[in-house]
């Protein structure tokens, strides 16, 4: 048996915040022991049920199939990482577990992983191979039929972006296109569920950031509007936009200065562009 892993340790070797450790737990994917004054200890098997759990998540595989997925992965995981090393990956629709030349499945969805490395080594990763190039193809044959639906139909537009999201769970534009469809269909909710996803997937964007301000902003959730559009301007400075916005939220929230400021901002960058 494997000495027991502390938060901080499961932070250093899958790379994951804490709170997405905290979500996953509390989201009963992992079941930890309490070792002093209550912190959570991890056992090898929570380790690769965690990162398991995460990555398939992010490839929108649903919660039931996940759950589903990492208790039949539990039953079968070894107490430690194998000499032979441990694999796993998706076959069809089901995962398979490689241990050396020994292979069994575990129920799951359509999502290509591998672990490699020691814990005893200070590392374990998993390694997200890049898809055949016929799923990257896949996934712009489906951005792009979804262009052509918007308009004439907004639910096959959704849908279509949402495969092309499944080909490709780092294609950002069909991500952003997605929100920005389910903002303009007053779909709220999932736009904002859409757009926070999206930004775990594939980073802070700038325009994410700003449909997620605006979104805010058509919500009346000034606060949450600000953050958004000032961390779009920090990452591109020169989105005129996003400081023409900031300029009528400060002012609506009496803040003049710094509606001034990002107004002034707006017209050097609008005046520039015309010339």
């Amino acid at each position: 048996m494997t000495q027991p892993y502390g938060v901080r340790d499961v932070e250093k070797l899958l790379r994951l915040p804490r709170s997405t450790i905290r979500a996953l737990v509390v989201a009963g994917f992992v079941s930890p022991a309490r070792g002093a004054r209550g912190a959570w200890q991890f056992s090898f098997q929570d380790l690769i049920v965690l990162r398991t759990a995460q990555a398939l998540a992010d490839a929108n595989v649903p919660a039931r199939r996940i759950t589903k997925a990492v208790r039949e992965l539990r039953r079968h995981l070894p107490d430690a990482m194998p000499l032979s090393g441990l694999r796993i990956g998706a076959v069809a629709d089901r995962v398979v577990v490689r241990e050396g030349t020994a292979r069994w499945q575990a129920e799951t969805g359509q999502y290509l992983l591998e672990f490699e490395g020691d814990p005893a080594q200070g590392s374990l990763s998993v390694i997200e191979r890049a898809r055949a190039a016929v799923s990257r193809e896949d996934a712009h044959a489906w951005f792009e039929k979804a262009l052509k639906l918007e308009g004439r139909d907004a639910a096959g537009a959704a849908q279509a972006y949402r495969r092309a999201m499944i080909a490709d769970p780092k294609f950002v534009d069909a991500r952003i296109n997605l929100g920005r469809l389910l903002h303009e269909t007053k779909q709220m909710p999932q736009a904002e569920r859409v757009y926070r996803d999206a930004i775990k997937a594939c980073g802070e964007d700038p325009v994410l950031l700003f449909n997620l301000g605006a979104l805010y902003d058509d919500l009346d959730r000034a606060p949450e509007a600000v953050r958004a559009y000032e961390a779009a301007v920090h990452r591109d400075p020169a989105m005129a936009d996003g400081h023409f916005n900031l300029s009528l939220l400060y002012e609506k929230l009496a803040r003049p200065k710094d509606a001034l400021r990002h107004m002034a901002r707006y017209r050097a960058l609008t005046s520039a562009r015309s010339k």
